[in-house]
């Protein structure tokens, strides 16, 4: 029998940062408020109460989609930039580069982090939505996931725009208005059908509508359009790009 091989330095250093920063997060107050705790509350409660024009018998089929959308924003863009802004104030990052762990291993531990905390919203508010009654209909799985992938790199660059350009409580009050404006605005909590015009055409630019339909047309029946796609695209590659060189370590 072939001996297993033991974890390389390199291996070794990628899991102990990405285990750091998972855990990091998991202890942030505020990182869980955002993550998991408001997704699920505005979940229970608009799906309860039917107050919001969701255009459905049942709420929750229309608010389902939208809180994933939600929830991946929250941990790609907030998190992540308001993290980075405080570890950047405070010299962390900048210690870091002084140690064995490379800048890409930096990158790609945040990452792992990211989407291990996805996967956990994911799980949780999944489980909400059917003890609140939404049932799959034929969904498109790779879809949703493909869409939840590309959201998470464009969300993640504009996080990283905000955080290594900004003050880090500048970051905080940014990070958090845009969160915000757009959780109302991107057809996550309201349909987009129901905003004014120039604002649902806007929308459909942003990648959290583009995410958002995404979402509705993978767990739905009403199929991705084509140009939110291309929306999704476009943002993951120049929100990364532009954050990677306007990105100041301190």
């Amino acid at each position: 029998m072939t001996a297993l091989r033991a974890p390389s330095p390199a291996h070794r250093a990628w899991a102990a940062q990405a285990r750091t920063e998972l855990v990091l997060t998991l202890r942030n107050g505020e990182s869980v408020l955002l993550t998991l705790l408001i997704p699920v509350m505005l979940l229970t409660f608009f799906s309860s109460v039917d107050v919001l024009p969701t255009g459905v018998d049942d709420p929750v089929d229309f608010l389902f989609p939208g809180v994933l959308a939600l929830a991946v924003m929250s941990t790609a863009m907030v998190s992540v930039a308001i993290a980075t802004g405080f570890e950047r104030q405070a010299g962390v990052l900048k210690r870091l580069g002084s140690t064995p762990l490379t800048r890409a291993q930096l990158l790609a531990a945040k990452t792992t982090a990211m989407v291990a905390l996805e996967i956990v919203q994911v799980a949780v508010i999944t489980l909400v939505a059917l003890l609140l009654g939404y049932r799959f209909q034929g969904p498109q799985i790779g879809a949703a996931i493909l869409g939840a992938a590309l959201a998470s790199v464009a969300f993640a660059g504009l996080g990283l725009l905000m955080a290594g350009t900004l003050k880090a409580l500048t970051t905080l009050a940014l990070a958090n208005g845009v969160y915000l404006v757009l959780m109302l605005l991107s057809g996550m909590v309201i349909p987009l059908e129901e905003l004014p015009g120039a604002v649902r055409t806007v929308a459909r630019l942003l990648p959290s509508g583009a995410l958002a339909e995404v979402f509705h047309g993978a767990l739905g029946s009403s199929g991705v359009p084509g140009r939110a796609w291309l929306v999704l695209a476009v943002w993951a590659v120049a929100a990364p790009l532009v954050a990677a060189r306007t990105f100041r370590w301190e």
